[in-house]
């Protein structure tokens, strides 16, 4: 062997001998999460998961729709999630309550209420005024989904307690049947349950709740003050995820969009799929920053009272709900 293979040999074994040693990637972290219910409202959470923002942050969870802001909330309190996804209203309800645990709001999703009025008819020109006497299939009462209803029913001269019938006692997972069964004149609902009721021709979108309601943030994510207190890194990194999540959405194709959406809801075709991204981005249901402000949180708490579910003396400051400091440092 000539001199200068041997030489080669002995430096290249010399510098494997003594390299560093690789670094190793920081494992992903596995956290317990619940969403309020599975709906494409929440598109930007499901782009997040699907491109991954969430791995590069070093934190994976299963998607578990909890059927209700009550119940995501119940489990956030005892530990059976550690993050939920739930409407604000959440936070100021517990501040109020005797549980010793208390949550924060640490990051926001979307801006309104994405839900969409649903009639039996098509109809040109619809007016929210046309809906006295009539019946609709609506949410919990004290739920974002029946506060904002409720607001924008008295925005347009009814009195939800006289005007109207509005049915509030039929669980979350039965109400696309119950609708399309032959329950209620019209009833609001989130994509992709518009989408189905339009395909069987049993409904049509007439309005988007969330439009006439005005710009009130509407779904957020919240932990237990313990959890944040403990995990910072996992919620700066989860709310990072987020943000990048919303400005992704803000300008991305909707059929590209669709494409990262599909794996998430297999029943939903891509020309579906791209219709609702186009439908929602219309409507500015998404937010652009994870940012909560104070302000949102005084126009949702004015809505609250005006609903009589928030006592005027109830009201919580803006600090005792929301942590800003994760979203203010989102990258």
């Amino acid at each position: 062997m000539g001199c200068r293979k041997i030489i080669s040999g002995v430096l290249c074994a010399a510098a494997i001998a003594f390299a560093p040693p690789a670094a190793t990637a920081e494992p992903v972290q596995k956290i317990k999460f619940m969403e309020v219910i599975h709906s494409l409202f929440y598109s930007p959470l499901y782009v997040a998961h699907g491109l991954g923002y969430f791995k590069q942050e070093g934190i994976d969870f299963d998607l578990v729709a909890a059927q209700g802001s009550d119940k995501a909330t119940a489990a956030l309190l005892s530990g059976a999630a550690d993050v939920v996804l739930v409407g604000p209203e959440t936070a100021v309800y517990i501040q109020n309550g005797q549980s010793p645990e208390k949550i924060r709001i640490f990051a926001g999703l979307t801006a309104t209420d994405g839900s969409f009025l649903v009639g039996r008819e098509k109809q040109s020109g619809f007016s929210w005024a046309s809906l006295k006497g009539k019946t609709i299939l609506g949410w919990r009462k004290g739920s974002a989904p029946a506060i904002f209803l409720d607001k924008v029913l008295k925005d347009h001269g009814l009195d939800p307690e006289k005007d109207v019938t509005i049915v509030t006692n039929v669980a979350i997972p039965a109400r696309l049947g119950a609708f399309m069964a032959g329950t209620a004149d019209y009833g609001t609902f989130f994509e992709p349950d518009v989408t189905k009721i339009e395909a069987s021709g049993k409904g049509y979108s007439l309005a988007n709740v969330g439009v006439a309601a005005g710009k009130i943030d509407y779904t957020v994510f919240t932990a237990r003050e313990s959890y944040i207190k403990a995990n910072p890194k996992v919620i700066q990194g989860f709310t990072d995820a987020i943000a990048r999540a919303e400005r992704w959405l803000q300008t991305a194709d909707p059929q590209e969009a669709a494409k990262t959406l599909a794996p998430y809801f297999p029943g939903v075709s891509a020309a579906e799929l791209a219709a609702s991204v186009s439908r929602h981005r219309e409507a500015g249901v998404w937010k652009a920053s994870p940012l909560v402000s104070a302000e949102a949180i005084g126009a949702l708490q004015d809505l609250l009272v005006a609903s009589g579910v928030l006592g005027a003396g109830e009201k919580v400051a803006y600090e005792k709900v929301v942590d800003p400091a994760f979203a203010k440092a989102a990258k």
